[in-house]
């Protein structure tokens, strides 16, 4: 018998387990008794013994449960013997192997953990995740800046354990079923969060709008082709995280040629937050920041940096620029521009280069079909024979990749959904060409910082995206304008701030994160100095890491604590 550890029996099946308990021991007293006659019979007829029935049931009871000590042996007629062997035999079938049946089972129950069913606390506003995934923990974290609580709502009984013994805020339910989203107020939530794959996720839709149809719904759809089903169903939002991802790293390989600066982050008409990669042969390469004079040179602000998967900000202006290195710079267009023209080599903007998408998944069709748009010549790698594939072949296998142009690539972009793949393939291609750029998809945000041992220029996380962009979704009080990003740019209010200047706030260094500009009655300050005083309803935009937006706004966001 086994019993669910995420929720106590209901009354039918303890019932039925009480019954089935009260058989067994009425059965088991029965047979003592028969046994009990039996013995006496033999012991004082056969055996020849002046012996008291009651004497004879104490017997039978030792011999069941193998607590006697041969009190009653020898016996000398065949038939007491076979009669204590049966006795024997029976008494081990009938108590040792019901143990595991029916005791066994009641003691793992007594001492196990048992996930609640329901929220033991009176949660409002928060934010009810349906099933867990490796993005989970990416939206948790983006939630807890803004103080938005959350629960997950999780069917498997195993997951929810782990994470209820993980302190996390778990109920252990269906989320397909009124009572899974009662027991988690979806009445009183802010938004669901439906991300248990496309079939469940419209069941969970569907329900939601049953229990609670002015909750704001949110569906998270793996097969972009899919996304009319989720809005049938009933979905506010529909989020892609897949298609997102292939763009963004398309992005990366077309910013060369993308006259109309596509990868930036627009704050007015002129004003821009750009991430540029520098290329291995720009003129930046082997400078530091101090000796590159960027801000004199072209009026645009390097106010972060990110080196092989680490980000600095503000960025150490002695250390030198190496290939890869991806700037995080601030300024009007015409200034980007100008600093484009630096970081990125005249072979990337003239010849560009072939590049290679190794993996045909939803990811790679996404960035063949972007790379196709922007007119980059490229070639497709997949262990499938698909309709838009070149090569045939495993990623990890040297030869597949030299067939498909490792060798004469500009740039690798490898978007297959196995990370312990990707890590070994990016080796290899490295290894085939040691100048190439290779992008990376990972699948969960752990393995970021392998990738970038292993080799690759720049990683994006599938986990990391998927939690932004759900992130930026349910946040309808603050806008979170970089889901797709490593670098999170946030426009929020800091009252904390108001009054000050940004020198006495001295933000850079209590948060790690830069404050690029300040919309004040409907106008955009760009040109922020450190004696700049932020007023009352001024809105901030912060660029920074997850952990760096999180303590400005702890440290600033809130009039009080």
């Amino acid at each position: 018998m086994e019993f669910d550890l995420l929720e106590p029996p209901d009354d039918d099946a303890d019932g039925a387990w009480r019954r089935r308990t009260i058989r067994y021991l009425a059965v088991l007293g029965a047979i003592m008794v028969a046994y009990g006659v039996l013995y006496h019979i033999g012991i004082s007829y056969v055996a020849g013994r002046d012996h008291s029935f009651l004497r004879s049931l104490q017997f039978v009871v030792e011999t069941f449960t193998t607590t006697g000590y041969g009190s009653e042996s020898p016996w000398t007629t065949p038939t007491m013997n076979v009669l204590v062997i049966v006795m024997d035999l029976t008494g081990v079938a009938l108590i040792f192997l019901a143990l595991p049946v029916l005791v066994f089972p009641a003691f793992e129950e007594a001492i196990s953990t048992t996930v609640p069913d329901t929220l033991d606390e009176e949660l409002t506003d928060h934010v009810v995740i349906c099933s867990y995934t490796p993005r989970t923990d990416t939206l948790i974290e983006e939630l807890a800046p803004w103080g938005v609580d959350h629960v997950v709502v999780e069917p498997d009984a195993g997951v929810a354990t782990a994470l209820y013994e993980g302190d996390h805020s778990v109920i252990g339910a269906d989320p397909e079923t009124v009572a899974g989203l009662e027991g988690a107020r979806v009445g009183d939530a802010r938004a669901v969060v439906a991300d248990g794959g496309d079939t469940v996720n419209t069941s969970v839709i569907l329900t939601a709008d049953e229990v609670a149809p002015d909750v704001r719904t949110v569906s998270i759809v793996d097969d972009p082709d899919l996304e009319r089903y989720h809005d049938l169903a009933g979905a506010d939002v529909v989020l892609s995280p897949r298609r997102l991802l292939g763009e963004s790293l398309a992005r990366k390989v077309t910013t060369g040629v993308d006259a109309d600066l596509g990868d930036g982050i627009d704050l007015d008409d002129e004003f821009e937050v750009v991430e540029l990669p520098l290329g291995r042969d720009s003129p930046l390469v082997g400078a530091t920041l101090a000796e590159s004079d960027l801000r004199e040179r072209t009026g645009a602000n390097v106010i972060g940096a990110w080196k092989r998967g680490e980000f600095e900000t503000p960025p150490d202006a002695e250390a030198e620029l190496t290939p890869g290195t991806v700037l995080l710079v601030t300024g009007v267009e015409r200034a980007i521009e100008r600093l484009r023209e630096l970081a990125l080599s005249r072979v990337h903007r003239l010849g560009h280069g072939p590049a290679l998408v190794v993996g045909y998944g939803e990811v790679g069709r996404t960035v063949a079909n972007q790379l196709s748009a922007a007119g980059v010549e490229h070639t497709v790698v997949d262990r499938r024979d698909l309709d838009g594939v070149d090569v045939v072949g495993d990623a990890t296998d040297a030869d597949a990749l030299s067939a498909a142009g490792v060798e004469e690539a500009r740039t690798v972009v490898f978007a297959i959904g196995d990370d312990a793949a990707t890590e070994f393939a990016t080796l290899v291609a490295r290894d085939r060409n040691p100048d190439v750029e290779i992008l990376a998809r990972a699948e969960e945000a752990e393995n970021v910082t392998k990738m970038y041992r292993a080799g690759a220029d720049y990683v994006l996380s599938l986990a990391t995206v998927s939690g932004r962009l759900t992130a930026s979704a349910v946040l309808d009080e603050e806008e979170v304008l970089s889901a797709d990003r490593q670098v999170e740019v946030v426009r929020t209010r800091a009252p904390r701030l108001a009054g000050g200047t940004l020198a006495e706030a001295d933000v850079r260094a209590r948060t790690d994160c830069t404050v690029v500009a300040v919309e004040r009655d409907g106008q955009l300050l760009t040109d922020l100095e450190p004696d700049t005083r932020i007023q009352e309803g001024d809105d901030v935009i912060v660029a920074g890491t997850d952990a760096g937006t999180a303590r400005f706004t702890e440290l600033f966001g809130s009039e009080s604590g």
